[in-house]
C-alpha cells in the first residue's frame, strides 16, 4: 500500500450483502418489510388474543406475497427460492411469531407437495386459489400417539371401490381451524413398512371431518392450532397425492424445505430481537451510564451477534445447494437445529438485558422467547436433527 492510498476502514453500518441475493432480493425484502411494519405489526398484540384474520391471506395474496417462488401459471411471481428465504426473514417484523408460523404453513409446508405431486386439475383446485389467499392450506402429519416417529402413524386409508374411507386423528395442526383443505398423510397399507404411506388432498368441509379443541400454547398464540378427527371421511381416489405407498418419501421431501425455511425465520427472529435490545442498551443508562456500555452487555452482544452471524451464513450457503439442485439433507438438518437453537439462546440472553422490563409484556421480548420456542421441537426435534446428522456418517 503506497503512503498516498487512503486508509481502509472498516465500515460496521454499511448494508450486508450475499452473494445469493440480488438487488431484486432485497427490493423484495424493503417490500415485505414495509407491509409487515405498517399493516400487520399494529395489530400483534391484539392478535395474540384472538389469532389473526383471514383476511391476512387474501391482503398477501393480493400483493403477490403468497406465491413469490411459485410458477407463473397458477399465479404465482415465477421467482425463485431465495424468494421464499426473504419472506420468511421480514415477515418477523410482523412482530408475531403465529402469524409467520401460519403463513409459513400454507406456503413452505402444505403448498409444495401438490406442486411436485399434484395432478394438473389438484393444482387448478387448490393452488391457484391458495397463492390468491382465497383458499388456506394445512398439514397433517403429528398424531396424539405419533410425532417425531412418523412410521407411527395410525390414521388409515381404506380403499372402498373407487373412494377411500379415512380415520384417524391428527395434533397440533396449524391453520387446522381455519384451512380448506389438508395435505393429510395417511397409512394405506400397514404391512408394507415406509411404502405403506399415502398423501391425501381432504377438504376441511368434507363429512366426517371434525374439527375439535382449538389448542392452548406456550406461544404461537396469533396461530390456529387445532386436534382434528376424521370419522368415516369419504374421499374419491382423485383425492390421493402422488403414488399411493409413497408417501413417506413425499413427505420427507417436504420437510426439507420446511426446516430450512424455518431456519431462515428463526435467524431472523433472533436478529430481530437482537436489534432491539441493542437500541434498548443503548437508551438505557445504570450507574450513570449507558448498560451497553459495561463490558458484560457488550460481550453478550458479541456472543449473540457471532451466533447469529454464523447461523445465517449456514442458512444461505445450504439454500444455495438446495435450489442448485441438490438434496444436502444433513447440512440442513445442521442449520434447523443450530438456528433454531440460537434463536431461543438470542432470545433468552435478550429478556436478561432487559432485566425485568424483559419479564414484561409490555416489551414484546418474553415472547419473541415464547414464539421461538416452539422451533427446537417443530418440523423435527433436536434429537431428531442430531439424530439424521449421526446416522449421515454411518453411525
Amino acid at each position: 500500500m503506497a503512503a498516498t492510498d487512503p486508509v481502509l476502514k472498516p465500515d460496521f453500518g454499511a448494508k450486508r450483502t450475499h452473494f445469493i441475493l440480488t438487488d431484486e432480493h432485497e427490493q423484495l425484502r424493503e417490500s415485505v418489510r414495509s407491509f409487515a411494519t405498517k399493516e400487520l405489526a399494529p395489530h400483534a398484540e391484539q392478535w395474540e388474543e384472538t389469532t389473526f384474520p383471514d383476511s391476512v391471506f387474501r391482503r398477501m395474496g393480493a400483493l403477490g406475497f403468497l406465491g413469490l417462488d411459485k410458477p407463473e401459471q397458477y399465479g404465482g411471481q415465477g421467482g425463485d427460492y431465495y424468494s421464499a428465504l426473504v419472506l420468511a426473514e421480514e415477515i418477523v417484523h410482523s412482530g408475531s411469531g403465529g402469524l409467520a408460523m401460519g403463513v409459513a404453513v400454507h406456503t413452505d409446508m402444505a403448498m409444495p407437495p401438490i406442486l411436485a405431486f399434484g395432478t394438473e386439475e389438484q393444482k387448478q383446485e387448490w393452488v391457484v386459489p391458495a397463492i390468491a389467499g382465497e383458499k388456506i392450506l394445512c398439514l397433517g402429519i403429528t398424531e396424539p400417539d405419533a410425532g417425531s416417529d412418523v412410521a407411527g402413524i395410525k390414521t388409515r386409508a381404506v380403499r372402498d371401490g373407487d373412494d377411500y374411507v379415512i380415520n384417524g386423528s391428527k395434533t397440533y395442526i396449524t391453520n387446522g381451524h381455519r384451512a380448506d383443505v389438508i395435505v393429510l398423510v395417511t397409512k394405506t397399507d400397514p404391512d408394507a413398512g415406509y411404502d405403506g404411506f399415502t398423501l391425501f388432498l381432504v377438504p376441511m368441509d368434507a363429512p366426517g371431518v371434525v374439527r375439535e379443541a382449538r389448542l392452548r400454547k406456550l406461544g404461537m398464540h396469533a396461530s390456529d392450532t387445532a386436534l382434528l378427527a376424521f370419522q368415516d371421511v369419504r374421499v374419491p381416489a382423485s383425492a390421493v397425492l402422488g403414488q399411493v405407498g409413497k408417501g413417506f418419501y413425499h413427505i420427507m421431501w417436504e420437510l426439507q424445505g420446511e426446516r430450512l425455511i424455518g431456519a431462515a425465520g428463526c435467524v431472523a427472529g433472533a436478529q430481530h430481537c437482537f436489534d432491539r435490545t441493542l437500541q434498548y442498551a443503548l437508551e438505557r443508562t445504570a450507574f450513570g451510564r449507558q448498560i451497553g456500555r459495561f463490558q458484560a452487555i457488550r460481550h453478550k452482544f458479541a456472543e449473540m451477534a457471532t451466533k447469529i452471524e454464523t447461523a445465517r451464513q449456514m442458512v444461505y450457503t445450504t439454500a444455495w445447494r438446495f435450489k442448485n439442485g441438490e438434496y444436502p439433507v444433513r447440512e440442513i438438518s445442521m442449520a434447523k437445529l443450530y438456528a433454531s437453537r440460537i434463536a431461543v439462546e438470542v432470545a433468552d440472553e435478550c429478556i436478561q438485558i432487559h432485566g425485568g422490563a424483559g419479564y414484561m409484556k409490555e416489551y414484546g421480548v418474553e415472547r419473541v422467547w415464547r414464539d421461538m420456542r416452539l422451533n427446537r421441537i417443530g418440523a423435527g426435534t433436536d434429537e431428531i436433527m442430531l439424530d439424521v446428522i449421526g446416522r449421515s456418517y454411518g453411525l
